[in-house]
């Protein structure tokens, strides 16, 4: 099958889409603590989904998978390993250095690390860095960097003209914020060093007799794994710090509450598939991206914060701001979309 980049762009959006939504039924859950329906929810992202939808699609998986090296197999969880650090420290980020500073440094670092490491240390680099549509798509990289700083700007200025959100700007502490985000932007870099790595399943997926949109699931299903071992550590930590294990089975913390258990159980499961399509629909796109294949991280980090930004608007985020705050983020959407249009121009140069 021939790589169309415009194809691959637009199934980049369906997982931005999908990573920007799936908070959205989590805020609906009522009287769990966050742990509980993080891990539950998680269940489904980084367990229940990844395989049930790479058994439907994949030729043979477990032959697939089993055919894997060690070294493969544990260099694909490892990775997911770390990014799993990266996702638990985001809180921390945002907590030392307020939203607009914290999601720059964090999601700036994520989005470099995660599109260039790979080709980096691969040593490709400077042979795609010659090849026909380069510069577009390098130039489509910077402009997605641009439009985070564009929309960290809109983020700093909404701090300051609604109160409601200096709430924890106490704790801003500018060395320990950094470091923090230093952190959480290197490590949640590693998902797309964890792709990478996961090549060889993806070959053997395709020898397998797998169609290519599909070629890259079993690799989530490795990649994951390591996700849901550090989330399970962390949740698993909390639940017995806060001895909030009876919400699984109803008992409130406040005597005399109900706990709406079908309902909670249901939205943990829409929003942990949600969470999961962002990297369904992300290997379909990736395999769509022809020689820039590495640019498809890019595209996914400017899809989700396109589609995060829209959605603060849907639920009213950024009513009560300036007129020059909102100008700032529509700037910041406009140009992250040009960055989509010009990425996926120059991976059609290369096609």
């Amino acid at each position: 099958m021939t790589p169309n980049p415009l194809i691959g762009v637009f199934f980049h959006w369906l997982g931005g889409l999908a990573s920007a939504s799936f908070y959205v039924p989590y805020k609906r859950i009522r009287l769990w603590s966050w742990e509980i329906f993080w891990l539950t929810g998680g269940i489904f992202s980084w367990v229940f989904a990844p395989w049930l939808f790479a058994s439907i699609q994949t030729k043979d998986l477990l032959g697939v998978i089993g055919s894997a090296s060690p070294d493969v197999l544990w260099a694909c969880i490892g990775c997911g390993a770390l990014w799993g650090m990266g996702g638990l420290t985001f809180g921390l980020t945002m907590r030392y250095l307020g939203l607009s500073l914290g999601m720059a440094v964090a999601l700036g670092l994520t989005t470099v690390i995660g599109t260039l490491g790979p080709p980096l240390f691969n040593g490709t680099l400077g042979e795609v860095a010659t090849k026909p549509g380069a510069v577009y798509t390098f130039v489509g990289i910077a402009v997605v960097l641009v439009a985070i700083v564009v929309v960290a700007m809109a983020g700093h200025r909404k701090e300051i003209e609604l109160p409601g959100e200096k709430e924890g700007l106490s704790e801003f502490h500018l060395s320990k914020g950094l470091m923090v985000a230093v952190f959480c932007g290197v490590m949640s870099s590693f998902f797309a060093f964890g792709l990478e790595r996961g090549t060889p399943i993806k070959d053997a997926s395709l020898a397998a007799g797998t169609g290519p949109l599909w070629a890259g699931l079993p690799v989530l299903c490795v990649v994951l794994i390591g996700g849901f071992l550090t989330n399970l550590v962390w949740s698993g930590y909390l639940i017995l710090k806060n001895k909030s294990a009876g919400e699984w089975v109803g008992r409130a913390k406040e005597p005399g509450t109900k706990i709406p258990l079908l309902l909670n159980y249901g939205l943990a499961a829409l929003g942990g598939t949600l969470w999961y399509f962002q990297f369904f629909f992300y290997t379909m796109g990736e395999s769509q991206m022809g020689a820039y294949g590495f640019s498809s991280w890019t595209l996914h980090m400017a899809s989700i914060i396109l589609f995060s930004t829209l959605w603060g608007f849907a639920l009213k985020e950024w009513k009560g701001t300036s007129v020059k705050t909102k100008a700032y983020v529509w700037t910041g959407i406009l140009a992250l979309v040009a960055s989509t249009v010009i990425i996926g121009y120059g991976n059609m140069l290369a096609g």
